[in-house]
């Protein structure tokens, strides 16, 4: 585990210790876990990204349409997408 040196102002640490005591731990307990969490959003998104990235290829790949369309094979013309009912 390695240590961490930081330049904190003396008011807010004394804050922060008190606000640390209170909860019932310490301002290293509660700037490592922030630490942990922060490192971790870096693995969580990237992963959404490859997710989504997946997801979009599997929608080019599909041609654009949806799951039912595929199944039913209908493609809309431009003149059906724009025509008006009653007109």
């Amino acid at each position: 585990m390695a240590n961490l040196t930081i330049t904190v102002d003396d008011e807010v640490l004394k804050r922060a210790r008190i606000r640390a005591l209170q909860q019932g731990t310490s301002v290293n307990a509660l700037l490592a876990e922030h630490l942990r969490a922060f490192a971790g959003e870096d693995d969580t998104q990237a992963r959404a990204t490859r997710s989504l990235l997946a997801l979009a290829e599997q929608n080019t790949a599909a041609g654009g349409r949806s799951r039912a369309e595929q199944r039913a094979g209908r493609r809309w013309n431009r003149n059906e997408l724009h025509e008006r009912r009653g007109s």
